[in-house]
């Protein structure tokens, strides 16, 4: 895994400690399928089964597949 290192300028109203950064950062890669489930718990920092606990927090569903492909999955099984 290569070591980006980036510097954010946020408000000081802003709440969000590092921790919860990376989380959402993530949560977001996840979602995208830019990565795997234990690539982003590595990335957030977490175990997989933590990071997968957390994900709905983040409006983030732990399957990638929609209703209608995991129905076609169901079929085919």
């Amino acid at each position: 895994m290569r070591n980006i290192s980036l510097t954010i300028n946020l408000p000081d109203t802003t709440v969000a400690t590092e921790s919860e950064l990376k989380m959402m950062l993530a949560a977001k890669l996840y979602e995208r399928n830019a990565l795997s489930l234990g690539q982003a718990a590595d990335v957030a920092g977490l175990s997989k089964r933590a990071f997968a606990e957390l994900l709905g927090g983040y409006d983030v569903s732990l399957f990638s597949q929609n209703a209608k492909e995991l129905h076609q999955d169901i079929l085919n099984a």
